[in-house]
């Protein structure tokens, strides 16, 4: 039975019950292993539990590795219990997209050709949360190759959103959304191109940022120049999501493109709130129903209370929006050009074996031109100028994040929007790929349900590089509003 219904997330408190334990936010959950209140052992198998019950229903955790998980709780127990210094993610469970490589454990991307790839290596951004503290509970489900905001593939079948399991998670990160929202995991790294973070976010009611380019470096990577695509933190709070971003940031000399600034210092998690704590009194936030775009009136509703918690705020709310011209074909042409590059090579003898989008995408890269890549560099160049100049007179830009509501997970993606007809795979998601075009932080955060109980998520942009900031801002409309707090009524 699909759920629309919405119910409070248990407050905490005196942990006695695998719910409370699976119900925690990742930094009460790290409070309690350092207290020594509970083991690494006790959080994982709890979460283990809360897997094994639910995801049945939801499909996010598509591949487990539970008996190496409870191995490292192990481990991460007898560290601790040597007075061994822990990282800022010790005992903490998570799950790993599964676009990003993990050693020894099935790395699908989505695709029937590498059904039963299992990589000799781990992503850099896997090493880290490992390094970290974090231990893995297994991979996420995500559309093949990420393409498209529905999570949904011919190796693994669909991601059922937990609010409403008839309705689609959203994606790319899909699955990482849904297994946060469902309170199997506290954390979780997702992936963005054209909203991949922020669109199963909207949809699941959980937090995702896609950082500015650099922040998060990737490796490997089949382009060490492209700053299109971005990896970045999932969780359900705002701090949270500052917490792993803290763990996944930072230089790497082998990506050319990674920000030298080094993440915060933080040794205690709890510390983080402090870090992104920010008086927005005064705060100039441009604001835009729509950036010019159909969306639909169930998201428009939500979306229009939220601007009036930033007047409440104390936020200097104004009706502005960026000049966003050219970032269409800005993201069109390099997202094809991308697709051609890192899956053309299997195009001539797999054709057959892929999906629509990926072979879609595959092909427009390749009729590209040379005057094509031509212009969309100097569209991209000019349209960065425009978004500079706007920042420059205010501090932050509100808008939707997904322009409709969680959609039926049947369908293959949203052809119209309030009466516009949507052309291909990709119209729909113009709400967060404009965005991904321009280089900027953003992120989408709890902003309220529609009368069905489906959850609708505010996008907030940054300046260039403010991703810290962006933080601050976010985390006083989430302790304004509470929303992440409402969990789905799942067993």
């Amino acid at each position: 039975m699909p759920s629309s219904q919405a119910r409070p997330a248990p407050a905490g408190g005196e942990l006695t019950a695998t719910d409370d334990l699976c119900s925690s936010d990742a930094i009460t959950l790290a409070g309690l292993l350092r207290g020594r209140q509970v083991s690494a052992r006790e959080v994982i198998a709890a979460h283990i539990s809360r897997i094994t019950a639910v995801d049945p229903i939801v499909n996010a955790v598509v591949t487990r590795c539970f008996d190496t998980a409870m191995t490292k709780a192990a481990a991460a127990d007898e560290a601790r219990a040597r007075g061994d210094a822990l990282g800022v993610l010790h005992g903490l469970p998570v799950a790993h997209k599964d676009l990003v490589d993990t050693a020894g454990v099935r790395t699908t991307y989505g695709s029937r050709l590498f059904a039963d790839n299992v990589p000799d290596h781990d992503a850099l951004i896997v090493t880290r949360m490992s390094a970290a503290g974090a231990i893995s509970l297994g991979k996420t489900n995500t559309p093949e190759f990420g393409a498209g905001s529905h999570t949904v593939n011919e190796v693994f079948g669909a991601t059922r959103n937990p609010y409403d399991t008839s309705r689609s998670a959203g994606g790319s990160s899909g699955g990482s959304a849904a297994a946060l929202a469902a309170r199997m995991i506290c954390l979780a790294d997702g992936s963005d191109l054209g909203g991949s973070l922020r669109n199963p976010a909207s949809f699941c009611n959980v937090v995702g940022l896609r950082p500015s380019p650099g922040r998060v470096p990737s490796w490997p990577t089949a382009d060490v120049l492209d700053t299109m695509s971005v990896l970045g933190p999932m969780g359900r709070t705002v701090a949270d999501v500052a917490l792993l971003l803290a763990a996944i940031s930072g230089p790497d000399r082998r990506v050319p493109h990674a920000l030298e600034t080094p993440p915060p210092a933080l040794t205690d998690p709890a510390r983080v709130r402090g870090l992104i704590e920010r008086d927005v009194a005064g705060l100039r936030v441009a604001w835009s129903a729509d950036l010019g775009l159909p969306v639909e009136p169930a998201v428009r509703e939500v979306i229009t209370a939220a601007r009036q918690v930033l007047v409440d705020l104390g936020c200097d709310v104004i009706d502005a929006v960026p000049n966003l011209t050219g970032a269409d074909e800005v993201f069109r042409t390099w997202r094809a050009f991308r697709f051609a590059t890192s899956y053309g090579p299997l195009l001539p003898d797999h054709a057959a074996s892929l999906g629509a989008n990926v072979v879609w995408n595959v092909e427009r890269g390749l009729e590209l031109t040379l005057a094509d890549l031509s212009r969309a560099t100097v569209l991209r160049d000019r349209l960065a100028s425009q978004v500079n100049e706007f920042f420059e007179n205010v501090d932050a830009l509100a808008c939707p994040a997904v322009q409709v509501v969680p959609f039926d997970v049947d369908l293959d993606w949203v052809h119209e929007i309030d009466g516009v007809p949507q052309q291909n795979y990709l119209d729909w998601m113009a709400s967060a790929y404009l965005i991904s075009a321009t280089g900027l932080p953003a992120m989408s955060v709890p902003a309220g349900f529609t009368p069905a109980g489906l959850p609708v998520g505010l996008q907030l942009v940054g300046p260039r590089r403010a991703d810290w900031e962006l933080l601050g801002l976010a985390q006083a409309f989430e302790a304004a509003t509470q929303y992440g707090q409402f969990a789905p009524a799942l067993p």
